[in-house]
């Protein structure tokens, strides 16, 4: 069995974000996401592995800024994932290794849940307007974000 492998094919979540904050955010949402099969896709950073220990992590190449190499490398991990498991959605709170996984879920149809960055008020990232058109639904934290993302739904902070 490869890494990629989801044996009993059970549906899972997939939860896409870079490390540091963006995974800090993620973590938040351990009472929503604890009942269910679930994976991650993140850096191979020390932080990450520990912050994930006991969990199911596929590393992402990184950096991912202004890297077209990591982006393609992204791209075909998100490709190789989303067709050897079965993911009943993708969340995630970006940054750049969010893109393909987003593309690519929508492109297969399954679902695609984004939640801006606590820390981004009164301007949107650029992986949120990047991703806004593959989106099943977009989620901000802050009332305020809603200018930016009018369709948005405010589920308030996560940290």
């Amino acid at each position: 069995m490869d890494n990629f492998d989801n044996g009993a094919q059970q549906p899972q979540l997939l939860l896409v974000g870079s490390s540091g904050g963006h995974l800090a955010q993620l973590l938040a949402l351990k009472p929503w996401y604890e009942t269910w099969q679930r994976c991650w896709v993140t850096f191979d950073t020390p932080e990450a592995v520990s912050l994930l220990a006991g969990e199911d992590l596929i590393p992402a190449y990184h950096p991912t800024t202004r890297n077209v190499r990591n982006l393609l490398r992204n791209t075909l991990l998100a490709a190789r994932v989303l067709r050897r498991r079965r993911i009943a959605a993708v969340v995630t709170t970006g940054a750049g290794v969010a893109l393909p996984f987003v593309v690519l879920a929508r492109l297969r149809r399954i679902p695609t849940v984004y939640i801006e960055v606590y820390d981004r008020i009164d301007t949107p990232t650029l992986t949120a307007r990047l991703c806004r058109p593959f989106l099943s639904k977009m989620l901000v934290q802050w009332e305020e974000q809603r200018r930016q993302y009018p369709e948005a739904t405010v589920v308030g902070t996560l940290l």
